[in-house]
């Protein structure tokens, strides 16, 4: 029989999983003394992994992550960096992305607010939803462009399908109008559709001054702290301690 008729099919039907594991099948000697059934198993899994594979690519490619290689299970745990176990084990499970709970990540600069960030929303495109990564700073002057330009809808319908949204960086200026409204905007369009990581070098007790205005601040914090999980990181600059250390 011949076999690459069916090899074409299968990849003209862009099942290149099933291509794959049906070539390696052809090649095992005891293949004719396996059940139909369970080689057709054998086939659906591979093209299921395949394709699981190539949309967590796809996810963490979106994502932008500003750390891709930030991995909850590779945090340090030790020493006072470490996070309590029962907090750990409550952000790696995908309960609060599904019950659109917010993270607030605050601590001195260089404690690792945006590594940690970065490995819960890897966490979060591992289990299988939408996460994006975005200096709030930066993120609203997009925001504000996307006016100017007229792709101002096009930008925030994008930021609308996000399920984990990580704003890095809050707090460094105090904000503008403009970019009040937007982040407003943001936050509104996200309440109890979707879940935002916040990083910021303030205690969320002084986020209300940073914002600028007492109305604004208030609907702002209303949406953004409100059922949110918080994280107060302490200890010593990363970057100070890693030009301490000899290199290897």
């Amino acid at each position: 029989m011949l076999h690459h008729p069916t090899y074409e099919k299968l990849a003209a039907l862009k099942l290149t999983g099933m291509k794959t594991a049906l070539a390696e099948q052809t090649e095992r000697e005891d293949i004719a003394q396996m059940a139909f059934m369970d080689r057709l198993a054998l086939l659906l899994d591979r093209e299921a992994m395949i394709r699981e594979d190539r949309q967590l690519t796809s996810r963490l490619r979106r994502a932008k992550l500003r750390y891709p290689e930030a991995c909850l299970e590779d945090l340090d745990r030790r020493g006072e960096r470490a996070l309590p176990l029962g907090l750990i084990e409550q952000l790696s499970s995908p309960r609060w992305i599904r019950e659109r709970r917010n993270i607030l990540i605050t601590g001195a600069t260089g404690v690792g607010k945006s590594f940690l960030a970065c490995a819960l929303a890897q966490k979060a495109c591992r289990d299988g939803f939408l996460a994006r990564y975005a200096r709030l700073p930066m993120l609203l002057g997009e925001l504000r462009l996307g006016h100017a330009d007229g792709t101002y809808a096009k930008r925030f319908k994008e930021l609308s399908r996000i399920r984990v949204l990580v704003l890095d960086d809050y707090g460094l200026s105090v904000l503008d109008h403009e970019e009040r409204r937007e982040l407003l905007e943001t936050l509104e369009d996200r309440y109890q559709r979707g879940s935002t990581i916040v990083t910021s070098q303030l205690p969320v007790a002084q986020w209300h001054e940073a914002i600028g205005d007492p109305t604004f601040a208030d609907a702002i914090l209303d949406r953004l702290i409100h059922n949110a999980y918080r994280v107060d990181l302490k200890g010593e600059s990363m970057r100070k301690r890693l030009e301490r250390e000899p290199a290897e």
